[in-house]
């Protein structure tokens, strides 16, 4: 009898995600707010809501399929579904206060 992998924590998806930075701004995407929901479901499947800083954003297409890579690279997930998702709209004030320290945003 194989043992299946324990499902991953919320907190190690989001550390596999917060490797994830934007090509523009020297701040990974968790802590500029782009995630705004990460889902595990009990067959280790990770679903992720996220945004992007603008729809014009030039790396709309690679930052999703980055975040999808990094998530599947986490033990236990059996598969990710990145969604980009456009509301609420991202702002500046959902930039965590460690972004916006490095970023001299105050």
């Amino acid at each position: 009898m194989t043992e299946t992998p324990a499902l991953p924590g919320e907190d190690t998806l989001i550390e596999a995600i917060a490797t994830v930075y934007d090509p523009e701004i020297p701040v990974n995407i968790y802590e500029l707010g782009l995630i705004y929901a990460v889902e595990i479901n009990d067959d280790g499947g990770v679903k992720v809501e996220m945004t992007l800083t603008a729809p014009a954003c030039p790396s709309a297409q690679e930052l999703p399929e980055q975040v999808q890579n990094a998530v599947l690279m986490v033990p236990g997930v059996t598969s990710c579904h990145v969604e980009t998702v456009w509301d609420p709209p991202w702002d500046p004030s959902r930039m965590s206060e460690e972004a916006r320290l490095q970023l001299n945003m105050f």
